[in-house]
């Protein structure tokens, strides 16, 4: 190992960098749909092996600055461009007015990511020095980096380091209770720390020996986690999920719109089909539900579809659907990216608005000074997209309250939970169309689980072009629909677990690790320091 360690050791200047980006790259296949973590053992003490040669023991402060950022920023652009590259996608779907943009997304998105990682691997650098320590001191860093990145403006929590575990349900089991950063912090120091079997010291050979137990201890609570708890019975309530795949050039188009909603109704209809062994839906209340932005048109303003819609359903059913919704304020007309929940009569029972839009998707940042420069939102309305105002619980016509949670909404860490109220499910409607048969979907499809391990609830997923599926409050895959499958899914809701940790105490656990951490690594300098003297 200690051969592999002098290769990026003696790297310097621009070669620094490239391998600093290479590792970042690979490091990306540790991400869903590859999921192979096991390439951190290499990128992440790749990473420690370049600052060690960059920054002398004995250097001033302001000698490691300019190092330690480029090969952090080197680092997480390569993750990042491997990670998101996707992203690009989207911009095809209009070509002729946004092809032009996808250098945006595909590049300058991962750059400004990227200081993200950079300012972390700064951090650490201040701190670096000969010793078990520096290790702990990057793990620590790349967190901190992590949370910055999920927090700062509107956050964006996508390919967090936790989520290289997002793939397997039984690595995912601790996010319920050291959340996302928490788990974020379990996976840098896990595999940071297995440089130090090239240290030569013995101090570097126990750390590495302690983050393989980690992993291992993480897998065996996975485990015992699901393997002791016991069955869960359904809920009375039963579950028709369409998926309808309507590629997104097609969705939109005057033209499409009645074919469009002929064919959520079509399969709508279906005779039932269970598809988890639970039982028919005789005698059950349903919950019929269609992806984000089904109805391609105001539903407000169509009664034939609410009529259309009524003649559906039961008396004791519900139709939950994504749609645009319309409202009128001074200066003109807003539209909100909605989920309705709508009953057997065809009367809107109750809606939600989204509350974190998408950056240049439904919104655009500095807005007035981007379009000067030509820049546009990608979704196609005559105005624009209002935020929501806050979370909060639909009631079905019968069934269990449900937290809906639109595209992306699902990322964020805590997003699954309104103060004072622990919904019967979560719900995540989403439009994956816009990225097509890439690694989006099912990065979007694995981060999703989380969630339902994180509060102990099964989590309903629908998708247009997929991947729908059911989780239960294990994450477990109760039913699934692949990218690009037309089809529609019927099973009994799956019932909830006890809420082990709530989110203040999981943000309390990241806190924990933070005091922890720094209380270890002083005391650690400390005694060296001591016996050195």
């Amino acid at each position: 190992m200690l051969r592999l360690a002098q290769v990026f050791l003696l790297a310097d200047g621009w070669r620094r960098l490239a391998l600093a980006a290479l590792l970042g790259g690979l490091a990306a296949l540790s991400l869903p749909p590859v999921g192979a973590f096991p390439v951190l053992a290499l990128s992440f003490p790749g990473l420690v092996w370049l600052i060690d040669g960059a920054i002398p023991d004995r250097s001033r402060l302001r000698a490691r600055l300019a190092p330690s950022f480029g090969i952090g920023w080197a680092f997480g652009f390569g993750f990042h461009l491997a990670g998101l590259w996707w992203i690009g996608r989207a911009f095809l779907v209009e070509a002729d007015q946004f092809a032009a943009l996808m250098p945006l997304a595909v590049l300058v998105l991962p750059a400004g990511l990227a200081l993200f990682t950079g300012l972390a691997v700064t951090v650490a650098g201040m701190l670096w020095r000969d010793g078990w320590d520096r290790l702990l001191a990057l793990a620590l860093a790349l967190t901190l980096g992590d949370w910055l990145r999920g927090n700062v403006l509107t956050g964006f929590p996508w390919n967090v380091w936790a989520h290289a575990f997002a793939d397997s349900a039984l690595l995912s089991q601790p996010v319920a209770f050291l959340g996302l950063y928490g788990l974020t912090f379990l996976v840098a120091f896990a595999f940071c720390a297995l440089a130090g079997f090239a240290d030569g010291t013995r101090g570097g050979r126990r750390v590495a020996v302690v983050a393989i137990g980690l992993l291992l201890v993480a897998e065996g609570a996975g485990a015992a986690r699901m393997g002791l708890a016991p069955d869960i019975a359904p809920q009375d309530v039963a579950l028709r999920l369409v998926q309808p795949s309507i590629p997104q050039e097609e969705k939109w188009l005057p033209e499409n719109r009645s074919k469009v909603f002929s064919t959520y109704l079509e399969m709508s209809k279906a005779p039932w089909r269970d598809e988890a062994g639970s039982g028919d839906s005789g005698g059950l209340p349903r919950i019929v539900v269609w992806p984000e932005s089904a109805i391609p048109f105001l539903l407000t303003e169509t009664p034939d579809a609410l009529a259309a819609i009524a003649a559906l359903l039961g008396p004791r059913d519900t139709l939950v659907t994504g749609a645009v919704r319309a409202d009128t304020e001074e200066g003109g007309r807003v539209f909100y990216n909605s989920v309705y929940a709508i009953g057997g009569d065809g009367e809107i029972r109750d809606a939600y608005d989204k509350v974190r839009l998408v950056p240049f998707g439904e919104y655009l940042p500095l807005e007035s000074w981007l379009e000067r420069l030509g820049l546009t939102k990608i979704v196609p309305l005559p105005g624009v997209f209002r935020a929501g105002f806050r979370a909060r619980l639909l009631d079905p016509v019968e069934g269990p309250a449900f937290l809906p949670m639109i595209c992306y909404e699902a990322i964020f860490p805590g997003a699954a939970e309104v103060e004072g109220a622990r919904p019967g499910f979560l719900l995540n409607v989403t439009n994956d169309a816009w990225f097509g048969a890439t690694s989006g979907p099912y990065q979007h499809f694995a981060l999703a689980r989380l969630r339902a391990i994180e509060q102990g609830l099964p989590l309903v997923r629908v998708a247009n072009t997929g991947i729908s599926a059911v989780f239960d409050p294990f994450g477990r895959v109760v039913a699934e629909r692949g990218l690009g499958v037309v089809d529609h899914m019927d099973l009994r809701l799956p019932g909830t677990i006890q809420q082990g940790v709530s989110r203040d105490l999981r943000e309390w656990a990241l806190l924990i690790i933070l005091i922890l951490s720094l209380g270890v690594m002083v005391v650690t300098r400390y005694v060296g320091d001591a016996r050195n003297d």
